[in-house]
């Protein structure tokens, strides 16, 4: 039977929620942590090490720390790995509202042909894995300063990792205090022990509604807000880039479509060069 222990990453500096201790942000009446904790005990992680300060004395976990402090995931994860001994290692970020539902996810156990899984929701979402401990350690020693400051990619990309398809709603972070409040209000436990989203996207005839109010205000002819083409394109850049990208994204192609003439070939073309982009850009 295969064994499996978890690396729990909880010591960033949280720059975006000022210096906050995001793993002890309470979501649905437990925190980050205690959600990550639960969700890797659920499928059998016997040691929990946590890369992180101690955050609470009650917890049957271990805690380790990077040196110097603040090297980034992939340096705690290594300063985790030296505490793991089980044949197969659970990776999770704690700051995952659905880290239950997102665990839920990856395969119980590695098949022959690969050395971990990751969620992919367009991109790769590394810190939400299961890895075979060997392979993670054999990549962690290539890596100069014990990962400091080095990308996933760095430790990840040369092994034979599985993409696990999950939709966005499973792999969303808390980065923000708008993050947060939105965690708060769209997800909520299931009888299983996982989440249920609740969709905060305007219904379809909402969404009509407020471009033909637009068009009436800014004296725009029918068919120039394209909807299905600004929506496809702020999935790709939310998928390929990050999500805030998509807005900024939809604004440049509004911005070059109309210097280049504003029809809706023009339009077209902006929109399909912005996407492209977008695809290229985890592989840049």
């Amino acid at each position: 039977m295969v064994s499996v222990d978890a690396i729990l990453l909880a010591g960033g500096r949280a720059t975006r929620v000022d210096g906050a201790t995001k793993p002890l942000f309470e979501v649905n009446g437990t925190t980050l942590l205690h959600a990550a904790i639960a969700a890797v005990r659920s499928h059998g992680a016997q040691r929990i090490v946590v890369a992180a300060p101690v955050l609470a004395d009650d917890l049957d976990v271990e805690w380790v720390r990077e040196d110097p402090p603040f090297g980034g995931p992939v340096a705690g994860i290594v300063a985790a790995l030296g505490r793991v001994r089980a044949d197969e290692v659970y990776v999770l970020a704690c700051d995952l509202p659905t880290a239950r539902a997102a665990v839920d996810l990856l395969p119980d156990e590695m098949t022959p042909d690969a050395d971990g899984a990751c969620l992919d929701d367009g991109r790769r979402q590394w810190l939400i894995g299961r890895y075979r401990t060997g392979a993670l350690r054999e990549a962690a020693s290539a890596l100069p300063d014990d990962g400091r400051d080095a990308s996933m990619r760095a430790l990840l990309g040369g092994l034979r990792i599985t993409a696990i398809a999950a939709d966005e709603s499973l792999t969303r972070d808390v980065d923000t205090w708008d993050d947060l409040t939105q965690a708060r209000s769209s997800t909520r436990p299931t009888a299983r022990g996982g989440v249920m989203t609740e969709s905060r996207t305007l219904p379809p005839e909402a969404l009509n509604d407020w471009s033909a109010a637009l068009a009436e205000r800014f004296d725009l002819a029918e068919g120039d807000i394209p909807i299905s083409l600004i929506l496809d394109l702020a999935r790709d850049v939310a998928n390929g880039v990050a999500r805030p990208a998509a807005p900024l994204s939809a604004f440049v192609a509004g911005l070059v479509a109309g210097r280049a003439g504003g029809s809706p070939a023009d339009t077209e073309a902006a929109v399909a060069a912005v996407v492209e982009m977008a695809r290229g850009w985890e592989n840049r």
